[in-house]
Formats: C-alpha cells, structure tokens, sequence
C-alpha cells in the first residue's frame, strides 16, 4: 500500500495506474535478492465495495498486490472515492 499523494505533491504510487498487463515489477528484499512479478490485472475500485477477500485472500502461488487510492477526490472529506489495485504474479 502507498499514497499516490500527498498535500505536499506526488507520492511513491503517482504513476500506478499508468502500468500495463505484462509489465515488470521488481521487489528487492532484505537479503539483497531481487524477486521479479508481471502485471496480470489493474482495476479500480469504489472504496464502498472494495473486494477485500480476492485482495488479500490466500492464492496457491507468489502474487503482489499493489493498491492505492484513485479516482475522484472529494474536497470535503479529504478522501479519493476509489482504490486502484495492480496483481501481479511471481515470474518463475
């Protein structure tokens, strides 16, 4: 999870949703090794029906799930009306 903003400007997820369907992401962890995922899906979602069993449900193999906030932003509350979420899959 990261912000796509802040009040400040651009976060680390400013350019999310400008991934595609077979792009590349790469994770390092800890120990210095590097682990490669494709881009499989990108959907937007209301954040009143936000589908939280598929996002972070269990699945049989490595996935990354990339999610921020999107769509529009009511000046009232302060919030985006929506979630974007990237799943990916580990590249074996």
């Amino acid at each position: 999870m990261g912000h796509v903003d802040t009040t400040s400007g651009p976060a680390v997820f400013d350019r999310l949703d400008q991934l595609t369907r077979g792009d590349k992401i790469y994770v390092k962890r800890a120990d210095g090794t590097v682990v490669e995922f494709r881009v499989t899906a990108l959907q937007s979602y209301p954040k009143d029906h936000f589908p939280t069993e598929d996002v972070y449900g269990p699945v049989p193999d490595p996935e990354l799930r990339l999610i921020t906030c999107g769509g529009a932003f009511d000046r009232t509350t302060g919030h985006y009306l929506s979630n974007f979420v990237v799943y990916a899959v580990e590249v074996s």
